[in-house]
């Protein structure tokens, strides 16, 4: 552990290790990483946290530069992202809606939502990626090339997306804090993120657990963790539910299988195109929707709110 580790939840140094993990998926490094369970929150934090090698470790064949898939799974995917989409903005309200999306890419999610919702009359996407910037404006959204932190809006924001961002930042309850004061009245924000007390992240914990996405993911959640870092940002849960972790499982196995020399990942082909990912991810997908009622699963959804009172 390095002198400077510290959880990068809540900022406690009392911390044990959890897990030693490497890049399984993208083969982007070799270095073995550490994850550390902070005693105090119950968050893990990665040491040492590679912010200066984000050009390294976000190769272009990763997942979420690419376009939308024709696939099955994809079509799913934005069914039930649609869904829950529909069912957050009505409980927001307002006759015209602002939507700002953090690490939106190419803004298909934000199009997802302007589609569902005829009261959604603004966009914005804010992002790291330069690629993308032409690409979101054609889809007629706003875009800022930079971190959320050095973004200023013009306007209070109706809703924010936070999907499967708020693990990849260093601080994340500066993250929380800022984006929480954008927040219109009644505003809310919608955030995705793995939750590390799950059986697949048991199950492979000493086998590099997708759910890790090592080193892309810096923090990553449990329920209570979450949501005390969530009321130290000032906001509060609105709703909270678990839902499906099946990539986590998908790539999980596929890695696993590959240590056993019995597949293929390599930086040309990352685990996310190998041809058992697909057919894994559906299977446990059914697994984990049948576990839902009884079993914490590996991903989460929260819908924040300003806490007022």
């Amino acid at each position: 552990m390095s002198s400077a580790a510290h959880c990068l939840a809540c900022g406690s140094s009392s911390l044990t290790e959890w897990a030693t993990a490497h890049d399984v998926e993208y083969c982007t490094t070799q270095e073995n990483f550490r994850y550390n369970a902070c005693t105090q929150c119950n968050a893990l934090s990665i040491d040492p946290v590679p912010s200066e090698r984000l050009a390294v470790i976000y190769p272009a064949s990763y997942y979420s530069y690419q376009p939308p898939g024709a696939s099955i799974i994809s079509r799913v995917k934005t069914w039930l992202d649609s869904r829950l989409f529909r069912s957050v903005l009505a409980q927001v309200p307002g006759e015209a809606l602002r939507v700002l999306d953090v690490g939106g890419g190419a803004g298909h999610e934000a199009a997802n939502v302007r589609a569902i919702d005829k009261r959604v009359r603004y966009t914005q996407v804010v992002d790291l990626d330069p690629a993308a910037a032409e690409l979101a404006r054609a889809n007629g959204h706003e875009y800022f090339l930079g971190a959320i932190e050095d973004f200023e809006s013009r306007d209070p924001v109706d809703l924010l997306l936070l999907l499967n961002l708020i693990e990849h930042v260093a601080d994340p309850q500066r993250v929380l804090s800022r984006i929480g004061r954008m927040l219109s009245p009644g505003g809310a924000i919608l955030v995705k993120t793995p939750n590390h007390d799950a059986l697949d992240a048991r199950i492979f914990r000493r086998h590099s657990w997708a759910g890790l996405h090592c080193p892309r993911h810096f923090v990553l959640f449990t329920r209570p963790a979450f949501e005390a870092m969530a009321a130290r940002s000032g906001l509060r849960v609105r709703h909270f539910a678990y839902t499906q972790g099946a990539p986590f499982w998908a790539a999980s196995v596929v890695c696993w299988l590959a240590e056993k020399g019995l597949a293929r990942v390599s930086a040309e082909r990352p685990v996310v195109y190998h041809p058992l990912f697909g057919v894994l991810s559906a299977a446990f997908a059914a697994v984990d929707f049948a576990r839902m009622p009884f079993a914490k699963t590996s991903q989460m959804i929260l819908v924040l709110e300003r806490n007022t009172r």
